[in-house]
């Protein structure tokens, strides 16, 4: 980590006299003075150590060192515009920040989404999703909804289901023989041993086969044919009332815990609890 940085309005004026071959024209774009400009570029040189422009009258051409800075500038300043304008969520006075797993928010949260809208227009969702169990203390969520999730401060915690798990495949692959169906590994619940810990039959399975570490991703593979797979009801009851996806066994074996946390300083906001409603009719 550095100790000092360069002032970010000298990376900004390097970036847009680089990008434009200018001095004159960046401080257009950027409505300084070309003196201006010429002053920033000369300030992050000095930073630096070595030039990053060639200076033949009045044109510019970048150095080596030059090119390489000005594809980490453009990138930090991309990514530092992004955040900023994701930070406009926070402002808006009906924001609802509901976290879950990218796996919960395509195959059940997102194709019902449409139905909450329509009882709660007012209320202005942003669906966050991650792999890792957010800090409610630190992060801005005031709901999350997921697999993974077990008490923290100064939030509410609720367990909403408790999942099953059962071995499933596309239709098409019925007719294939046992032997020749490819099978899918999942990591946690979704892995084949414990669909063999807690007693569930020999379906076929084998230890080699194709490894996917998001469930999402399995359950995709599975209904599109790629081979067998341990499956969550509450995930594919979409996929299978669909027809792409069949059970290999009426077994189940326990799944993951649902659950929800809720901040406390959403615990009783109108907005929270008209999800938190929803969310327990569809879920429970």
């Amino acid at each position: 980590m550095l100790k000092h940085w360069p002032p970010l309005n000298a990376l900004r004026g390097f970036e847009a006299a680089a990008r434009l071959g200018s001095f004159h024209k960046a401080a257009e774009e950027l409505h300084l003075t070309q003196s201006a400009i010429s002053q920033q570029i000369r300030s992050l040189e000095s930073f630096l150590e070595q030039p990053l422009f060639f200076r033949t009258g009045r044109s510019v051409a970048l150095t080596d060192a030059g090119f390489d800075l000005l594809s980490t500038t453009q990138s930090l300043l991309q990514q530092l515009a992004v955040g900023i304008r994701r930070l406009e969520q926070y402002r808006k006075p009906n924001q609802l920040v509901v976290n879950s797993t990218p796996a919960f928010a395509r195959h059940w949260l997102v194709p019902r989404l449409g139905e909450f809208h329509r009882l709660h227009p007012e209320v202005d969702l942003w669906l966050f999703t991650s792999d890792e169990v957010p800090d409610m203390t630190t992060q801005t969520i005031d709901i999350a909804v997921r697999d993974d999730l077990s008490a923290q401060a100064e939030c509410s915690f609720r367990v909403l289901l408790e999942d099953r798990l059962y071995p499933a495949c596309h239709p098409r692959l019925l007719a294939a023989p046992a032997s020749e169906r490819t099978t899918l590994h999942g990591e946690r619940e979704m892995d084949w041993s414990h669909w063999q810990v807690q007693g569930g039959e020999d379906i076929g399975q084998r230890n080699q086969g194709l490894n996917f570490s998001d469930p999402g991703l399995l359950l995709d593979a599975a209904s599109q044919g790629l081979g067998i797979a341990l499956v969550s009801e509450l995930l594919a009851s979409d996929l299978r009332s669909q027809e792409q996806l069949t059970p290999l066994s009426a077994r189940q074996v326990r799944g993951p815990r649902w659950a929800w946390l809720v901040h406390r300083d959403s615990e009783h906001d109108p907005l929270a609890q008209s999800f938190c409603r929803w969310l327990e009719q569809r879920l429970t």
